[in-house]
């Protein structure tokens, strides 16, 4: 039995869950060949090397009242916390931010925030928080990195990461949107055979909590621009609690970039407890070229990241083929 390569998304809309394997698989097989693993880089996208899937789960996200079915709503959000979310990022741009013009969009977008907190009703604060979003499209690596429409959109978006945490929405047998999404994830995973896990942004928070419930062989789990660490909003909402490493879990490697904002304590093993076999997550930064740097094949085409997965691979099809 060969093993298995499980990608697993962070927040967005509706996607192409085969055109995103592709295109994940094409960057992961650009970091192998710059890590010098040429050979495996071609039998990755050419399914010759690992059985791989795509866990989609933005469907999830999608409230039956949403125009199109498509269009996410920000009031489902928890929105104090989303409002919480919003001035981390605009804090952590801010100490980035070296050009005149960007800095006094942020400072505006901070004062917007500041003038939430005496928001009345749960529609004003929506309101304003949108109103956040849309001033912070004004940002040119926010408006062409996140590919957001609008600044609705984009609180939409953002609210996911909130909407999962708030362990809530149930649907009609009575399981939340958390459990949701953890199941979606679960049912891409084999107890029988060794897997590689990839996830990215939100999807590593997901994964983190499924892994908790799997009993599979995980040689290697890679996470990628994680809010683990984000102390405000993500860390102290993780199960279970203190954040540990999921006993499945073997390796786990974390990277992230100076300049991604979603990842603001980048060395996760200061927030997360090894597990009884000592698998801890060992943190490296990569960096990448352009203005928005969170996007998950950035880092695929890494050879730091790429490496170490194709090298667990190998190793995975060796000890299942023992």
């Amino acid at each position: 039995m060969r093993p298995a390569l499980v990608f697993i998304h962070g927040i967005g809309g509706v996607r192409d869950p085969e055109a995103d394997r592709d295109s994940w698989l094409a960057a992961l097989a650009v970091g192998a060949r710059k890590a010098g693993h040429s050979r495996e880089a071609s039998a990755l996208t050419q399914n010759g090397l690992v059985d791989t899937s795509f866990v989609y789960y933005g469907d999830l996200f999608v409230l039956p009242q949403a125009q199109g079915g498509t269009a996410p709503l920000v009031e489902a959000a928890e929105d104090e916390e989303l409002r919480h979310l919003l001035e981390y990022l605009v804090d952590t741009l801010l100490t980035m931010c070296a050009d005149d013009g960007e800095r006094r969009v942020l400072q505006h977008a901070r004062a917007e925030l500041t003038a939430t907190q005496q928001a009345q009703g749960s529609g004003d604060l929506v309101r304003r928080l949108v109103n956040v979003c849309t001033t912070l499209l004004a940002l040119p690596g926010v408006r062409r990195g996140g590919q957001w429409a609008s600044g609705r959109l984009m609180a939409g978006h953002l609210s996911q990461v909130t909407r999962y945490l708030a362990r809530a929405e149930p649907d009609g047998d009575g399981r939340t949107l958390d459990e949701r999404v953890r199941s979606r994830v679960l049912g891409f995973l084999d107890d029988d055979r060794p897997t590689v896990v990839i996830a990215h942004s939100l999807g590593s928070v997901v994964t983190l909590e499924a892994l908790h419930h799997h009993r599979g062989p995980i040689p290697l789990l890679v996470t990628l621009g994680s809010p683990i660490g984000m102390r405000t909003v993500v860390h102290p909402r993780l199960r279970p609690q203190p954040p540990a490493a999921p006993e499945c879990v073997e390796r786990w490697r974390n990277f992230w970039d100076r300049d991604d904002i979603i990842a603001p304590r980048p060395w996760l093993e200061r927030d997360v407890l090894p597990n009884t076999g000592g698998c801890l997550p060992v943190s490296d930064r990569v960096d990448s070229d352009g203005i928005w740097v969170h996007t998950a094949t950035k880092y695929l085409a890494q050879a730091s990241v790429a490496g170490p997965v194709v090298e667990a691979i190998r190793l995975a099809g060796e000890r299942a083929s023992a």
